[in-house]
């Protein structure tokens, strides 16, 4: 099974204000990263992770990364670039990306990218598209107004979602692309 999530922020003390993320500190957020992580995703799953995995030093970002199910593909995000100069961290990923697109079982397409691409490919087509990077403030509200506005310009759902861990949806745990759809545009 494929999963999806972003803006995880492992070590990012300052993620916990800006977001806010309801943790006492950065430790039990990690904790509760990796026990939900590993209470949805089986070893034999792939999770798409969409930027900003992790703020720590390459050794501990190791540590924790061997201790999450699964395979990962990561689309990367600002905060990946400086932990990515290290062969050890590319090589724990399937893939490394800055953009990319997947095929659905009805010949749609998902687009996964970091950043946010109001008109993605084929959007008025009913392609879908997921994203992180504007976690819940000001830009994720501007974005969600401008999903609303390419609605009602071609009077067609803009299948746009933000995968950001901290959305209700999300709750701190990879999900699944139907549970992201079938929640995540009820904000």
């Amino acid at each position: 099974m494929d999963y999806f999530i972003a803006d995880l922020h492992f070590g990012h003390a300052n993620a916990l204000r800006f977001d806010p993320r309801p943790f006492a500190d950065i430790q039990s957020h990690d904790q509760t990263l990796i026990k939900n992580w590993n209470s949805t995703v089986g070893d034999d799953d792939t999770v798409y992770i969409l930027g900003d995995f992790s703020w720590v030093n390459a050794s501990k970002t190791l540590e924790i990364f061997q201790q999450l199910n699964g395979s990962k593909v990561l689309i990367k995000g600002n905060h990946d670039s400086k932990l990515l100069k290290k062969q050890e961290i590319q090589n724990l990923f399937l893939e490394i990306c800055d953009y990319k697109e997947l095929k659905l079982e009805d010949k749609k397409g998902l687009i996964l990218c970091h950043y946010p691409i109001p008109c993605f490919k084929n959007h008025y087509y009913g392609w879908y598209h997921f994203y992180g990077h504007v976690h819940d403030g000001t830009e994720e509200t501007m974005m969600l107004r401008v999903k609303r506005e390419m609605e009602d310009l071609y009077h067609v759902p803009c299948n746009m979602f933000n995968v950001g861990c901290m959305k209700d949806y999300m709750n701190y745990t990879p999900q699944s692309f139907g549970t992201i759809v079938n929640h995540g545009g009820k904000e």
